[in-house]
Formats: C-alpha cells, structure tokens, sequence
C-alpha cells in the first residue's frame, strides 16, 4: 500500500507543480515528523519560493490546492501545514494494511539476478568474532534483495591459492598430532588450525627444530606448492584442497549456527585452472598503465597512491589478479554483484573496481558494502596467535545468558506450562548478536556488549521478539483470523498508527534494499515493535465489547505479526512463537 501511495503521490505532486507552472525535477516527497498525521509531506515550496517570489507557506498552498486526486486510490488529500504539502490516507490504505498476510513485505519479482558474496574468511581455522559481522550484514543484504523481488545467490569466495594455504599444507604434511596441543573444540576447523598455527611459528623460528636451514628448506617447500598451483598441478590442487575443504567443512557448521548458508562456495583456483586468470594478465599487460617495475608487473592507476601489483617476477599471479577474473565471471552470470568486505579490503576493492573499468567493464553493476569490526569491551582481538575470540565462543555465550534471562523470567512469572527453554534461549540468544550487529550503520566500529542487546526491555531483539511472541499468543486464543474484518471498525489513534507501519513495511525493503541498507530494516522493527506495544496498552483486543471491533483488532494483530515476523526474517534473527 505504501509504494502504490507513494506513486499516486509523485504523479499528483508533479501533475499540480506543472498546472502551477512549476519545474518537477525534485518533488522533496519525505516522512512528515512522527506528530504530523499524514503518510507522505513535500518539501518543494522551500525550494520554489525564490522562483516563486513566496514564502514557502504560500507556495505550499497553491501547490496543495491544486492537487487533484479524483484518481487517486490510496491518497485521500493534499493539505497545506506551513511550508508542507502533506498527503493523509484513504480507506483503502487501510482497508489493505489489514489484509497483510504471510508476504509482507515481499515486493513483485523483478527479473534481475543478483550475486551476493560474503564472508569468505580465509580458511586457516576457525571464524573470528571480529569478522562475525560480515556473515551477518551479507546474509541480511542477500535476504533484504530476495524481498526486493530479486533472484539472488549467496556465494563464498574461497581463497585457496595464496601463500597462507601453501604454509597450511606444509604444515599438515610437516607435523604429527603429536606435535599439536589439543584441539579448543571437537570440529574439523579447531582440529586443522593446529597445524597451521604450528607451522607458523615453525617459519618464525619459535621452535627448536626450527633452524635457518630448515626454514629455508620449508620456503622452498611452500613456494613449490605456490608455483604448482600456478601450472595447474592436479596433485598440488588435490592436496590444498584437502586442508582447504576440510577447514570449510567446520566453516560451515559455524555459520550454520547464525545462521548464514550459502549457494556456492567458490574457489579461486577455478580461475587458475580454467586459464581465466593468465587472460586477465594478458590483458592488463596490454594496458597503457601497465610499468614493470621493481621485479612485478603493476597497474600506475592515476587514483591510487599504490599501484596495483597483479604478476610477481616469478610469474605467479596475486589474489587480486584472479578476484578479477573472478569478478568478469559474476558479470557474465549475473546482473549485478554485491560484495560485502571489510574495511581493510577498501583500498583492493577501489583498485579492483578501476581495473574492471580499465578493462571496458560497466562497473555500475558492481556494489560494495564496506564494514568495520566488531570488538568485545575488552578491545581488539587476533586470531594470528590463537587467543582471540572465535565466533563458537559469542555464540555459546549468548544462549548460555538468554537462557538465564528467560529462566529468571519464567519463574518470575509462575508458569505452569513446559516451555522450551532451550529453544528460546537458542532464537533470543543468537538473534540478540545478529540484531545488535546488523541494527548499526556498517561503516561504524561495534563494541558488542551483552546488558544492551540481551535487554528486554530496550530495543533489542529481544524486545522485537516478544512481540512477534505477544501476537502468536494473541491470535492462538483467538481462533480463527477473520478475512472481512472492517476496517472503518479501527478509529483509534493507536489502531491508525499500526495500520500506517504495517502498510510502511513495503516501502522500508524498497529502500534498504536499493541502499543495500538493511539497519534501516532493524530500526523499521524497533518503530514498529513501540507502535504496537501502544495499540496493545490502549485497545483491548479479544476483549473488544464490540464484535466487528474485536474481529477487525484481531485481524490487526494478524497482519502485525506477518510483518514483524518478515522484518526479523530479513534480518536472519528468529522469530518465536512463545518467550
């Protein structure tokens, strides 16, 4: 209801702005302030009153008078309020807001293929808390386009070829479980990461054995593995591939946990072994801003300080050199391609995007999502060393606290039922990381602290969540939904409200996902969790004295649940039934 709203007034505003005499190159449609009770306000009379030679409060008055909305649906007026042209609902708005159903917010299909990757942690061991907010916004930016109508794959880009996994594979072969300290957990990734963390300190020179010719014998030993990965060596693949694919396996259980599953996972050897990558160097080498310089084939890219070193002398390709061909892939199998990257990748992926165009590539069709790292109070953590924070460590953290929080709540309350304090622990726990991380602009650095997104009173998943909770429980006392409620039977101010947010909702994954915002979907849930929270205080719902209040307040609260249940699901946290 919102966008089609939306529509009928910019065709209104611009057909009165041209009666008028006035250009339509900005209409200045906005959200009116919360105390305004209208859907939609334009702002264009500030910018035609010196055209004009009005105040804008004149202009906003002839503009509004000269609106017409005799085929207009959903827009019920156009009113002057000051300097503003404000736009307030028909029946129909609302009429519709009540018929929402299991697809809110799902907006028509668009035909454009979108390939989303994310995470693609390096697979040396376990996934860092500090890199936990990739897995989450991408997820969340993947399902946000999916609502958007779009049709959208979820890839992880494996990077497979580059020193770290030479040096992990030596070390497999190199050293004995004997060798190796226990594991921190009883899954593939925890069991693998041992040896690459003993190899590392082995060519550090931290171990007895580790003497200058030993090390230089294991350097010799790694950039063979490099250089047969490079000529495409079957062997060489087949034995990274064994290190890389089982630290995926355990990868994969973790993300799992979020949860955050994927389409494909994506090696970058493919595009060794395919020869796509040895074409890009021809390529770039054919360039004008191609220099051999310092024993490597660069790129001098008149917008970076750095040039962009993409063959090293021994004619061994960089990541990035093959994330180009990786990317020249995605557009020839995609529309479009997202890429959610930290802020230390800011620089590869300007670089990267320069290249693309360099190589006569529409670069429009390529999205960034850059964010900043989650920190615990305690500051910055390294997972180099091993004594960082894995992600398996938040995530057990968080549902061992939900768990005493809903224990103490339960028992509070004096239930006599058996909830499953094990499954709400689980959906509260793990949504109040998702949500606290994903609610925030990504480009601002996170302290994660647990009293904030565990409040249930504050605006947290937990607090969302309840109300998801408070309707399922409303709507299972009720029985049956009605399907002809009316809605002219909804004349409260705090039914008026719920209505407007549950037709808003449309319009909120329109936005997000054209911005590839989806914390403005998280702050759309806190707004609309306060909203009903009010209808619920002030309107009685079952216990409506009048049936065609009652049947229509239920109907509300249906449609009330379909959203917010669709806006946490955007966001990949949880949806209980019952707290």
């Amino acid at each position: 209801m919102f966008i089609a709203f939306r529509e009928e007034v910019t065709t209104a505003l611009a057909e009165a702005l041209r009666a008028c005499g006035y250009p339509t190159d900005d209409l200045g449609i906005e959200r009116p302030p919360e105390d305004v009770d209208a859907v939609l306000a334009s702002s264009v009379a500030f910018r035609l009153a010196s055209e004009a030679g009005a105040p804008p409060p004149q202009v906003a008055a002839e503009v509004a008078e000269a609106v017409d909305l005799s085929e207009a649906t959903y827009v019920g007026d156009a009113t002057m309020q000051g300097p503003y042209v404000n736009f307030t609902p028909a029946e129909p708005y609302f009429a519709g807001a009540l018929a929402v159903r299991d697809d809110a917010g799902q907006l028509p299909a668009t035909g454009k293929s979108i390939v989303v990757e994310h995470t693609s942690a390096n697979p040396t061991g376990p996934v860092h808390v500090g890199r936990a907010r990739n897995p989450i916004i991408g997820d969340a930016v993947a399902n946000l386009l999916e609502y958007a109508g779009h049709d959208v794959e979820r890839h992880y880009y494996v990077n497979d070829a580059g020193r770290q996994m030479a040096v992990f594979t030596w070390a497999y072969e190199r050293f004995d479980e004997s060798d190796l300290p226990e594991p921190e957990r009883d899954r593939a990734e925890y069991d693998l990461v041992r040896y690459y963390r003993r190899g590392n300190e082995f060519l550090e020179g931290e171990l007895p054995e580790a003497t200058p010719d030993a090390i230089e014998d294991a350097e010799a030993e790694i950039d063979a593995i490099l250089q047969g990965l490079e000529a495409g060596d079957e062997a060489t693949y087949e034995r990274v591939s064994e290190v890389v694919d089982g630290v995926l396996a355990g990868m994969k259980e973790c993300l799992a946990r979020l949860p955050a599953a994927f389409d494909e996972f994506v090696k970058e050897t493919r595009f060794m072994r395919d020869g796509s990558t040895d074409d890009v160097v021809e390529r770039l080498q054919a360039l004008d801003e191609a220099i051999y310089e310092e024993d490597a084939w660069q790129l001098d890219l008149p917008n970076f300080e750095k040039n962009l070193v993409f063959l090293r002398s021994d004619g061994t390709s960089l990541y990035t050199t093959r994330d180009i061909a990786h990317h020249e892939w995605k557009f020839n199998n995609f529309d479009q391609a997202v890429t959610v990257l930290g802020e230390d990748h800011k620089l590869q992926a300007g670089q990267l995007r320069e290249t693309l165009d360099l190589l006569g590539h529409d670069t429009d069709r390529l999205e960034t999502v850059i964010y900043s790292y989650v920190n615990l109070p305690d500051g910055k953590m390294s997972t180099r060393a091993g004594t960082g924070v894995d992600l398996d460590d938040l995530l057990d953290e968080a549902i061992d606290r939900a768990r005493e929080e809903v224990e103490v709540r339960l028992e509070s309350r004096e239930r006599d039922d058996d909830p499953d304090v094990g499954r709400i622990a689980r959906q509260v726990g793990i949504g109040a990381v998702r949500f606290d991380i994903v609610s925030k602009q990504p480009t601002k650095a996170i302290t994660f602290e647990w009293e904030r997104a565990l409040d249930f009173e504050a605006q947290s998943a937990p607090y969302v969540q309840y109300v998801h909770a408070r309707c399922c429980g409303i709507l299972a006392d009720a029985g049956e939904v009605p399907t002809n409620a009316d809605v002219g039977a909804l004349t409260h101010p705090a039914e008026r409200d719920l209505l407007r947010a549950v037709a808003r909702f449309p319009a909120v994954v329109d936005e997000a996902a054209t911005e590839l915002e989806p914390h403005r979907v998280a702050t759309f849930t806190r707004e609309f969790a306060e909203t009903f929270n009010a209808f619920y205080r002030e309107c009685p719902v079952l216990g409506a004295e009048d049936p065609a209040v009652r049947d229509a307040r239920v109907a509300l609260v249906a449609a009330a649940r379909h959203t917010v249940a669709n806006a946490l699901d955007v966001l990949g946290v949880a949806a209980p039934d019952s707290m």
